[in-house]
């Protein structure tokens, strides 16, 4: 017997064009930015059953994410925040949200591979 203590799905450095930010100009060129997610699920199901209805669809996670960053936000903390709630409103069943969302070459005058906002977030009407 075996006993799964925690699971997750995830989608990694998941790639968009989009025009978030304070300026001006970023909202008109653009820029590249990485989407990271791990969604804390109940996976036991799904190890048992290997029937995709038990557990979350990659397709649909990444529909939900695309649709969200092709709307402009000011603050990456906004557009992580609704990736967030758009999740959980999608399975109530999602325990948890870990999300790290990455503006590459900002422009900030640094040399860097990215700048953004990593968020930890729990389904408080999740049954655990």
């Amino acid at each position: 017997m075996m006993r799964i203590e925690s699971g997750y799905i995830f989608l990694k450095e998941l790639r968009f064009r989009a025009f978030h930010g304070v300026m001006p100009q970023e909202c008109m060129v653009g820029a590249e930015y990485l989407v990271s997610i791990r969604i804390g699920y109940n996976l036991t199901k799904a190890v048992q059953t290997d029937e995709v209805g038990d557990t979350l669809n990659y397709a649909e996670v990444y529909a939900l994410v695309k649709k969200e960053m092709e709307q402009s936000s000011a603050l990456l903390e906004h557009v992580a925040g609704r990736i967030g709630k758009v999740l959980f409103d999608y399975d109530p069943k999602i325990q948890s949200v870990d999300l790290w969302l990455t503006k590459v070459n900002p422009p900030m005058g640094a040399d860097s591979t990215g700048a953004g906002v990593e968020l930890h977030l729990i389904n408080d009407k999740t049954d655990r």
